[in-house]
């Protein structure tokens, strides 16, 4: 289950930022996670919930952004919407489709308490 991982580097990621930016607490950790990333939301909740006891983003809200796929059809040289990998282009029906977006996991933001506990947000992008 490599969710796990991805959630300990989420918390990492966390603890990063907190250091630098001086926040106190997490409240919602927003993540964008592509349909074509191999990547389980609901595994990923769950490894989440399990990785963040004891920490600063304990109790915090883990909000999913799905990213659809998308690739770049070689057949019909245009760019189309896919469901996964190795699916057939939906405009021609040709297979040489390769895998364009929909790929990564990222932070998008966190909403955090200010060392005085007062709600504030920080904007952390990971890339």
């Amino acid at each position: 289950m490599h969710e796990m991982s991805l959630a300990e580097g989420v918390v990492r990621i966390i603890e990063e930022a907190a250091a630098r930016e001086g926040f106190s607490r997490v409240r919602v950790v927003r993540l964008e996670v592509g349909q074509l990333a191999g990547v389980e939301p609901a595994a990923l909740r769950f490894c989440f919930d399990a990785v963040v006891r004891d920490t600063l983003a304990e109790g915090a809200r883990l909000e999913i952004v799905p990213l659809a796929g998308s690739g770049w059809c070689h057949d019909c040289a245009r760019e189309v919407a896919i469901a996964a990998h190795y699916d057939a282009c939906p405009a021609c029906g040709g297979y040489r489709v390769q895998a364009t977006g929909g790929l990564e996991m990222r932070l998008l933001d966190l909403e955090v308490d200010d060392p005085a506990g007062e709600p504030c947000c920080a904007t952390t992008k990971s890339e």
